[in-house]
């Protein structure tokens, strides 16, 4: 691994949203946005150093736009398989951070080799 490369957060959209009962399913895209632009703002809490977000982002989500400060990727399929997919390609060449609480999702990445946290990370409340 590259000693100073950036740090990648990938954040399962779906699965942070989804982590506040706030109404989130009347506006899936629009519960997606407003997590983008907050992360656009607030970046990652307690991660000090270069980072790189990716928003993975999936259904009615799809096609939300990236922003100064992250990047949204619409998962063709699953998102879950979409995620794994960027963690084995930065396997190896950059430390990994995915947000998600999804155990399934953590089990596949952390074999990997990436490192994960929960909702609140990125979405206090």
């Amino acid at each position: 691994m590259e000693r100073n490369a950036s740090l990648l957060v990938v954040v399962d959209a779906a699965n942070v949203v989804g982590s506040v009962p706030d109404g989130w399913w009347r506006d899936r895209r629009g519960a997606a946005e407003r997590l983008r632009d907050r992360l656009a703002a607030d970046g990652v809490p307690g991660r000090a150093g270069p980072t790189e977000v990716v928003l993975v982002v999936e259904g009615a989500a799809r096609g939300v736009e990236s922003v100064t400060g992250v990047r949204v990727e619409s998962a063709p399929g699953s998102g879950d398989d979409h995620i794994v997919a960027l963690v084995a390609r930065a396997a190896g060449d950059r430390p990994v951070l995915v947000v998600t609480a999804d155990r399934g999702l953590r089990r596949r990445v952390t074999e990997l080799g990436a490192e994960v946290a929960g909702p609140r990370t990125v979405r206090p409340g």
